[in-house]
């Protein structure tokens, strides 16, 4: 049984055992049982006696879990270090999309095969799950699509075809979850002259998947009408996409004026093709260089803000 340990007034902050439950989706008898078994989780007490946890131990729990989900057993991983259960998440990834299976979706839209097409990525989705689905397949097919583009390989109304196909799955998939809602609230949108929709789509997947709750304005908003949606909706994040056919000193200068018009409380997380080609960083606008930046970032996030 785990000893009684007051808290003193410098001790991190703690969640009690149902917040843990209900945010990493492990029981309370599971908690309960690995205390004993493998010494860890290590709950304080309050005042009352009962568990709560330190912040610190929370995400480390959440590895464990992604890590069984993947056929690990808590035995052979319950010692390791937050570092190395990371390591782990990344290496084991038995449901990514093969070079063979990107192929086979490329195939079906020269072939203007639409009900095989929407098949063929409902049927990947499922295996995957939606985050996998997005990092791994989603974003090479999006590679993929683009150089045959480049290469006259695929027409334009093609490279629409599967534009549609794979937002109306993303977008299915999103109405589809099930995720209790916390912060941060996300005001998802682009600039004006910004036509590409689907990296913001991808985005939201990715967050709406951790719980975080998506305002998706659209595209091509008003800079001043961003800041209205960001103030009615008391958005805590704005996300903005910008795709390679965007200027970068024009989106560099965009996002200037609207950090200037918000409130120093509200985060700016930008990505998109565009703005790898900035050579300078905009002060107050955290750029996304990668998908996975974005996890990253909502992880850090929450940790500063306190959120289980």
């Amino acid at each position: 049984m785990a000893s009684i340990i007051k808290l003193s007034p410098d001790e991190e902050p703690t969640v009690s055992i149902s917040a843990v439950e209900r945010d990493t989706g492990l029981s309370k008898d599971t908690l309960r049982i690995w205390e004993r078994r493998y010494q860890f989780p290590k709950p304080l007490r309050d005042s009352n006696g009962e568990r709560i946890y330190p912040r610190s131990q929370i995400e480390r729990l959440r590895l464990v879990k992604r890590l069984m989900d993947q056929g690990h057993r808590p035995g052979k991983i319950m010692a390791c270090s937050l570092d190395e259960l990371s390591q782990m998440t990344v290496e084991v990834c038995p449901r990514a999309a093969s070079t063979q299976d990107l192929g086979a979706t490329l195939r079906l839209v020269r072939a203007h095969q639409i009900a095989e097409l929407r098949q063929h990525l409902a049927q990947t989705l499922m295996k995957q799950g939606l985050q996998h689905f997005v990092l791994e397949t989603v974003a090479p097919l999006n590679e993929m699509i683009g150089e045959a583009w480049m290469r006259g390989e695929l027409a334009i109304f093609e490279e629409h075809l599967y534009s549609e196909q794979i937002q109306a799955a993303l977008r299915t998939a999103i109405s589809n979850l099930h995720q209790p809602s916390k912060p941060p609230r996300v005001l998802l949108t682009t600039f004006p002259d910004e036509e590409h929709r689907l990296g913001l789509l991808m985005v939201e997947a990715l967050l709406a998947v951790e719980g975080a709750t998506c305002i998706a304005l659209g595209n091509e908003i008003p800079l001043p009408e961003i800041v209205q949606a960001t103030l009615a909706h008391r958005a805590d994040v704005v996300a903005l996409s910008f795709s390679g056919a965007f200027q970068p000193n024009a989106a560099a200068a965009g996002l200037r004026e609207l950090r200037g018009a918000l409130s120093h409380n509200v985060a700016i997380w930008v990505g998109g093709s565009s703005l790898q080609r900035l050579r300078k960083p905009i002060q107050g606008v955290t750029i996304m260089r990668s998908l996975k930046q974005v996890l990253d970032d909502l992880m850090s996030w929450r940790t500063t803000h306190a959120i289980p």
